[in-house]
């Protein structure tokens, strides 16, 4: 195995979200130092959080309140920029060791594959890059030398469990799921957004949250986990585990199975992912398995959650078919939010733009994000 490589200083795409609070947290911990840090829309809190961070730099995706980010950080050191040009400069910086991109939907496209290509380590806790266009995403990082070590718990699961083993051993391999909080409830026609956003386990962003009710957020990571190891779609199952303990497993073709338990907190892959290969001291304790007792397992039920027939039949079409997917489910998500459709039409929506979709069989980045664009504009 691997030494460690060092990482010079930090880029967190998305830093005022959940996962970037806890990248800071173990950033802190470690000793990291973060060069920048961005966000879309919040301001203030992308101030405070690059102030406190020691953070060199500070990036708003929106480019019209760079002017109100500008006099947030009038003062303090460090310096403001906007757009996705600056979003794409800021995680290829020559500073830059690793880039944790965490920037929820298709917004975190484009500094991701930057990144790739200039060859920093990509910490993907965001599974939209990998999705809409996963091979683009590898090729950038061949050409690059880039290091991509998966951030979500699953993947990161799955990638310690591959660790030494050949992808031509696996025979399949098994994402677990929560369940959210629809899991044992029969009749979903009235599910309202207060009772979609409290998850049973984790403590994630409006949008995540509502992907885990719908079983969307593991559907695309059905997808994710088809591209970052190679497996075809038709060998990555899903399996709901309510505990969250066993976070995925990778089944071999000799019969053996490896799992990689832990605490539902993301800290863990996080720290993993920065202090890759080696497991280093972190702030989780290991489960106390005398005090959990058992833990279960059980088949989804694709009926009440069809998301994820649609990622599979997305998966096998390719091209296309996954960037659609996403940016049909982002826009049903955020209707759903805003109170404009039921949390059924979500599935609906997602289901008639496959259907309606006029694919390419290898379509480039201009592709990929034409077809985002348009899903957007027709499906909202």
């Amino acid at each position: 195995m691997s030494e460690v490589v060092p990482v010079p200083a930090l880029c967190i795409l998305g830093a005022t979200g959940s996962i970037g609070a806890s990248t800071l947290d173990v950033a802190q911990r470690l000793g990291l130092p973060v060069y920048a840090v961005t966000a879309h829309r919040r301001v203030a809190e992308l101030a405070a959080c690059a102030v406190r961070a020691g953070a060199r730099l500070a990036v708003i995706g929106d480019p019209a309140l760079w002017p109100e980010l500008r006099r947030a950080l009038a003062g303090s050191g460090v310096a403001a920029a906007a757009g996705p040009q600056a979003l794409c400069e800021a995680a290829t910086a020559p500073e830059v060791g690793a880039v944790v991109a965490a920037i929820v939907g298709a917004a975190g496209l484009a500094p991701t594959i930057a990144a790739a290509r200039a060859g920093k380590r990509l910490c993907i806790a965001n599974k939209e890059p990998l999705v809409m266009a996963g091979p683009l995403v590898l090729a950038a990082a061949r050409a690059g030398g880039a290091q991509i070590v998966p951030v979500d718990s699953e993947h990161s699961a799955i990638f310690q469990c591959l660790e030494g083993h050949r992808v031509e051993e696996v025979a399949e391999l098994i994402l677990t799921a929560s369940g959210g909080p629809f899991r044992t409830v029969r009749d979903l026609s009235a599910v309202t957004v207060e009772q979609a956003l409290v998850h049973p386990t984790w403590s994630m962003g409006p949008k995540i949250t509502i992907d885990s009710a719908t079983l969307m957020n593991k559907s695309l990571e059905v997808i994710e986990a088809q591209v970052l190891f190679g497996v075809p779609a038709e060998r990555v199952r899903v399996l709901i585990h309510p505990q969250s303990i066993v976070h995925s497993m990778v089944a071999f073709r000799d019969g053996s199975v490896l799992a990689q338990l832990g605490l539902p907190d993301m800290r863990t892959p996080i720290q993993y992912a920065l202090t890759w290969p080696r497991h280093r001291p972190g702030p989780v304790p290991a489960p106390d398995f005398a005090r959990l007792g058992a833990l279960t397992f059980e088949e989804p039920d694709r009926r009440r959650f069809p998301s994820l027939d649609l990622a599979y039949e997305a998966a096998r079409r390719g091209g296309l078919a996954p960037a659609v997917l996403n940016a049909a489910n982002e826009v049903a998500v955020a209707a759903f939010l805003a109170g404009r459709v039921r949390f059924l039409d979500i599935f609906a929506i997602v289901e008639r733009a496959l259907r309606e979709l006029d694919d390419v069989a290898e379509p480039s980045l201009e592709d990929i994000l034409a077809a985002d664009a348009a899903t957007r504009a027709r499906y909202a």
